[in-house]
């Protein structure tokens, strides 16, 4: 049996007549930007966010720029967030010019570690961009306290977290803007590249707005420099399709993460992750492989990560090894992230080296990404399990090292 770490063909097979429908409607209106497919969306969504305004755009990266750009988040600002995470969370800060300042992660939840945050401000910072990886929420209460004890702007990277709430508030309506990503495999995912940011400010969002299409308030009026971000309408109409089923999809990916931390607790050389708070949406079920020390617990076929080595990582030959058995077994599992931002290439010159972020650091030399979509079979999800347990249970070492 092969398991794939993420699939639509059920999602398509259930809901193909509605989308054919839907996009088969737009092709024939010849309205393919904006119009009232858009408006419908972005009004259907700020209702499910918790916010009076949505503005949808092109990607999840659009969305942080136009955030920090409505904010006035710009050159000699500098905004604080994890490593650990997608690079266009970083990438966003620098584009508007700003300066991206990296703060280690907790190990038990891989969110940003709020206590490192409060202590990274400077007279320089201007806004905090916490991240809810892989569907688990931060602890908004704490940021927006933080945040207004420091008078700073929260921008909430929800583009891993769509359905996801914390203390019973949907994430994107605590900060000054929540931005969501649209891509295919997110818990909304649309046809394409796609994106929105929620707001409460209406001069806010109408600053968002016009900057998704070239600062331009009316027709060829540009009041300020802009973008073309626009969601268009092919995407908004495969998402309205989609909306109403996402508090189900969130539901079954809980339920697809409880069967795994329930029948894996006995696979005791990988470490599961925290069921976390009510509210987490599950985007993806992140298990961690220790390395293994001194000896390799992987045997002759366990060998250095070319990561590892080349960017002063910690070592990853048990996750890779563990990684690879999977795959062989029929099992594809992805790797998220392997390369921390603050060790791309990319952001050399700002002087982050190696062990500047330790937790950081051993995560992405440990974490991998179990299947989860909320279409996965009970079939499929036994083979995961069966194969896991089977393969841990061969490398003993591997636990003693953990227990170490």
């Amino acid at each position: 049996m092969q398991v794939p770490p993420f699939s639509l063909s059920e999602q398509l097979a259930q809901l193909g007549p509605e989308l054919d429908a839907a996009v088969l409607q737009v092709l024939r209106s010849g309205q393919y930007i904006g119009g009232g497919v858009i408006a419908a969306f972005e009004k259907a969504f700020a209702e499910s966010v918790g916010t009076p305004f949505a503005v949808g755009c092109n990607s999840g990266t659009d969305a942080l720029i136009l955030a920090l750009r409505g904010l006035g988040i710009g050159p000699g600002d500098e905004v604080i967030t994890c490593s650990f995470s997608f690079f266009a969370t970083a990438e966003a800060i620098s584009a508007v010019g700003a300066t991206p300042v990296f703060v280690d992660v907790e190990e038990s939840s891989y969110l940003i570690n709020l206590d490192q945050l409060e202590a990274a401000i400077t007279p320089a910072t201007k806004a905090l961009i916490p991240v809810h990886l892989f569907g688990r929420p931060v602890d908004m209460e704490r940021v927006c306290s933080i945040a207004s004890r420091h008078g700073l702007k929260v921008v909430e990277d929800c583009a891993q977290a769509s359905g996801a709430s914390w203390a019973g508030r949907p994430v994107g309506s605590w900060g000054d803007v929540g931005c969501f990503s649209f891509f295919p495999t997110k818990n909304l995912g649309g046809a394409g590249d796609g994106g929105a940011v929620t707001c409460c400010d209406e001069a806010l969002a109408q600053s968002m707005r016009e900057l998704a299409v070239h600062g331009m308030p009316r027709r060829y009026l540009h009041t300020e420099l802009g973008y073309n971000s626009r969601l268009d309408s092919m995407q908004a109409a495969v998402l309205n399709v989609k909306l109403p089923h996402l508090s189900s999809w969130v539901e079954k990916r809980s339920a697809i993460a409880s069967r795994y931390r329930n029948e894996l607790t006995a696979a005791d050389a990988i470490a599961l992750p925290e069921a976390g708070p009510e509210g987490h949406s599950w985007n993806q079920f992140v298990v961690r492989v220790p390395a293994c020390s001194p000896n390799p617990a992987c045997g002759s076929s366990c060998t250095p990560s070319s990561d590892s080595a080349s960017f002063g990582l910690p070592e990853a030959c048990c996750r890779d090894w563990l990684k690879q058995q999977l795959q062989d077994a029929g099992v594809t599992t992805i790797i998220y992230y392997p390369i921390p931002i603050h060790r791309q290439p990319a952001y050399a010159h700002l002087g982050y080296g190696p062990g500047s972020l330790p937790i950081t650091e051993r995560l992405c030399s440990e974490v991998l990404s179990l299947p989860i979509f909320p279409e996965l079979s009970a079939e499929q999800q036994g083979r995961v399990i069966e194969v896991l347990l089977e393969l841990t249970a061969k490398s003993g070492s591997i636990s003693q090292a953990l227990a170490a």
